[in-house]
């Protein structure tokens, strides 16, 4: 387009000028740029802070911390609450001492994940966990191993796992002496062992039911027995009344269902009768011995303690002595077997043995009669 006329006419700017202006518009930028990197780098060699970086918060460590604190804390709640629960709580409760490797994990994912809540949640539930560890029941009285008493004698109870166990059982009975011996799971080779002369001799007095191999029970004494109506069950578990030094003793075979999924209520309506049976003892000393499904964390076992019958191996000192399962994971276990004494029986002494052929450790308790 030409000029209109008589307009003055401006050169345009020569390429060197144009070169020239971009050159110093970039070294002013490049200045900048330096500058303020300079400026960053004194601000550092001052100690000055340093640019934020953005923390990570390892969302699926945390949703891995919560589903671990929330499967343990449901049966901890159903512990608190004095219940049993329904499937899979009363079998979680029974390992309720392991709570604390997942516990201690959860801790460790919510620290990672920076969840100050969840840390919170995950050290609510170890104090939980460390709470219910204690032992429940009482302690045996100070100076009962030295104080002078009107009997002492042995129990022993052993479940055989389907009378797999049954040589081992009577090579015990033979070397530790026990003057009363319940037997659980006792098959039909196990009965015919335990009828042997050898065993006879030993053990005049007996009660041995036969049925299935988990179903049949005994019980040894070397003390007079009078027999009594057997607490009701699937599994087969005599009673009888001792003589001891003149007194009577009541003697009782434990071996409740166990919770297995679908047998919760034979379960608690086994446990229960057991708790019956010691409520309706009176005055008259008491031993409830054998494979109870349950351990102290279960709500129907501690209802039998609160009618005034103690632990054996508690008193002992040995509440938390695995007795099953012993030959998977033995130290991962949990005490189901027990000796369980009323007033004035106080035990001295107890240990658990290991039985080749079954997945229970058997419990021989030293018990004074005062």
């Amino acid at each position: 387009m030409l000029p209109a006329r008589g307009a003055p006419v401006v050169p345009a700017p020569s390429c060197g000028i144009i070169e020239a202006v971009y050159t110093g518009t970039n070294a002013a930028r490049g200045q900048g740029d330096q500058g303020g990197r300079d400026e960053h780098r004194e601000r550092a060699d001052a100690g000055g802070p340093a640019p934020r970086r953005a923390r990570r918060r390892h969302p699926v460590l945390a949703a891995l911390a919560a589903l671990v604190l929330l499967g343990l804390t449901l049966p901890l709640a159903v512990r608190a609450a004095d219940a049993d629960g329904i499937s899979p709580v009363p079998q979680m409760l029974a390992f309720l001492p392991w709570f604390l490797a997942p516990g201690w994990l959860a801790l460790l994912g919510a620290a990672l994940a920076r969840r100050p809540l969840l840390m919170v949640w995950a050290v609510a539930v170890l104090a939980a966990t460390g709470w219910f560890l204690q032992p429940y029941g009482p302690d045996a009285p100070a100076g009962a191993q030295e104080r002078a008493s009107k009997a002492r004698f042995r129990v022993l109870t052993a479940n055989l796992q389907y009378g797999r166990a049954t040589e081992a059982l009577v090579d015990t009975v033979l070397r530790e002496r026990p003057q009363i011996v319940s037997v659980q799971e006792c098959d039909r080779r196990c009965a015919r062992a335990l009828r042997s002369p050898e065993l006879r001799e030993e053990y005049p007095h007996r009660l041995i039911t036969s049925g299935s191999p988990a179903e049949g029970s005994a019980l040894l004494s070397v003390y007079p027995l009078k027999s009594e109506r057997q607490v009701p069950g699937e599994l087969s578990m005599p009673g009888a009344t001792a003589t001891v030094a003149g007194r009577p003793v009541r003697l009782q075979v434990a071996h409740p269902m166990p919770p297995d999924f679908g047998k919760l209520g034979a379960w608690r309506r086994e446990l229960g009768a057991l708790r019956d049976y010691a409520q309706r003892r009176g005055d008259i000393p008491t031993v409830i011995a054998g494979d109870f499904n349950s351990s102290q964390d279960h709500a129907a076992f501690r209802a039998i303690l609160d009618t005034g019958m103690h632990d054996a191996a508690r008193m002992l000192g040995q509440s938390r002595t695995p007795t099953w399962p012993s030959a998977t994971a033995p130290p991962l276990g949990a005490q189901i077997d027990h000796v369980l004494v009323s007033d004035p029986l106080v035990p001295v002494d107890g240990r658990f043995l290991d039985f080749p052929g079954t997945d229970h450790r058997a419990f021989l308790a030293d018990i004074k009669l005062f």
